[in-house]
């Protein structure tokens, strides 16, 4: 097999940093032939992973299949922030839910935060958790909004880790005069992706889950109480299955993919910032408040790690460099001509409102996707809750599954397009 370093992902364009830098990625076998489980799960990213772990170290029979290599996708790619809560400030999906629920999907999510960081340090899996997260303004008329989130996330919620910074306070953190004011977390932090995937992988196995790279699932149906998941190598016979493909769905089950719709999302590593120690001197990572959200942070050798695009769609630039860059200069203009010694892209799986979409989509079969740009944190503990459920340990996946996740209009010919023209809609009304 193609080594690490050059791996091309089929499914997601450039060579990223974190596959550059993850050390040991083994390669797992492709499935050999039919099997039969108690339970079979598609996909192998932060979602899949987790329940086939936590299933098998249970005693279940447990089968997963990944399309491609462990960390082709979202999970091996991302932007590497945990955040705090739901996609949503809670206050906000107060108004939408009310309160005894958004404290509740708050408290699940602080839940899944701690999940993390112990199963990393229980399993000795290096993730390079950095902490601290800058949740900053990029208009001047957002600064009652900051100012109250962090005042009702300690006296609503009991999350005392937030502070309101300033304008001053924020421009000296990021190093930058670009935004306006923001909150700071000390109670999260960012990581290495892909060494949590890897990691995570490995684990699963040695649990005694059997796991599949480079084996697609090209149906799944259900008949006479048993779920059967076709491959062009064998067959997967189940008593139920965990769908978590996440952006990648394609065509494989209508429900997930007429509710979960990838677009594209875009990173860029720039060469160590050693003649810059003002960019992000604390070592925070940073989301803005646009729509189209820019995300970035100061990671390991002191590089830059820049996340973001002026409108997201579902093709990919020619040069993600470019873009990137570009975007850089616009928040730190003396990194105008900044080295981008990596630039990678992957698919982000979003819904309609911006949450988890969690359902039986069949008789025993349960899809679960749509983490919006919240995944790290997530993924993992849906996968654990999934287990759960299966186990009849705990109904905490309820709680996701009784949102009210719409499909995205259109269907299967017009969602694209009508999802392009939104997002461009907001991307356009980030500027002004």
């Amino acid at each position: 097999m193609t080594s690490q370093e050059t791996w091309q992902s089929p499914i997601a364009p450039g060579l990223s940093w974190y596959q550059a830098t993850v050390g040991e990625r083994p390669a797992y076998p492709a499935l050999d032939g039919s099997r039969t489980c108690d339970v079979a799960i598609v996909g192998g990213g932060y979602t899949g992973l987790q329940a086939a772990y936590n299933l098998a170290k249970s005693g279940v029979s447990v089968v997963l299949i990944e399309a491609c290599r462990f960390g082709d996708g979202a999970s091996g790619r991302n932007g590497g922030q945990l955040g705090t809560g739901q996609r949503w400030w809670p206050e906000e999906l107060e108004e939408k839910i009310g309160y005894e629920r958004s404290k509740a999907l708050f408290d699940l999510a602080e839940a899944a935060k701690r999940h993390l960081i112990d199963f990393a340090r229980e399993h000795q899996i290096e993730i390079d958790y950095v902490p601290g997260q800058l949740n900053v303004a990029h208009k001047a008329s957002y600064k009652r909004d900051y100012y109250e989130n962090a005042e009702i996330a300690a006296l609503r919620y009991g999350y005392p880790h937030l502070s309101f910074m300033d304008e001053e306070e924020t421009q000296e953190r990021l190093g930058s005069k670009r935004f306006h004011c923001g909150v700071r977390d000390v109670g999260t932090g960012h990581i290495h992706p892909l060494k949590l995937l890897v990691g995570l992988a490995r684990v699963a196995a040695n649990a005694g889950a059997e796991i599949f790279e480079m084996t697609k699932a090209t149906a799944i149906r259900q008949s006479g109480g048993r779920v059967t998941i076709e491959t062009e190598r064998g067959t997967i016979t189940a008593e139920r299955a965990l769908i978590a493909c996440n952006g990648h769905i394609g065509d494989l089950e209508p429900v997930t993919a007429s509710h979960v719709m990838p677009i594209r999302s875009f990173i860029g590593a720039t060469a160590p910032l050693d003649g810059h120690p003002d960019v992000l001197p604390g070592g925070e990572a940073v989301a803005d408040s646009r729509f189209v959200v820019r995300y970035f942070r100061k990671f390991g050798d002191g590089r830059l790690l820049f996340g973001g695009r002026e409108a997201y769609t579902s093709d990919n630039p020619r040069d993600i460099s470019q873009h990137i860059r570009r975007q850089i200069a616009e928040i730190y203009p003396e990194l105008k001509d900044i080295e981008i010694t990596h630039a990678w892209g992957g698919s982000v799986g979003i819904t309609l409102p911006r949450q988890p979409f969690v359902r039986e989509v069949m008789p025993g079969v349960i899809s679960i996707g749509g983490y919006s740009g919240h995944g790290v944190m997530l993924s993992n503990y849906c996968g654990k809750l999934y287990a759960e459920t299966v186990l009849g340990k705990s109904r905490d996946l309820d709680l996701f599954t009784s949102l009210d996740i719409p499909a995205f209009p259109g269907g299967a010919r017009m969602r694209a397009p009508l999802l392009f023209l939104a997002l461009s809609w907001f991307a356009l009304r980030d500027k002004f």
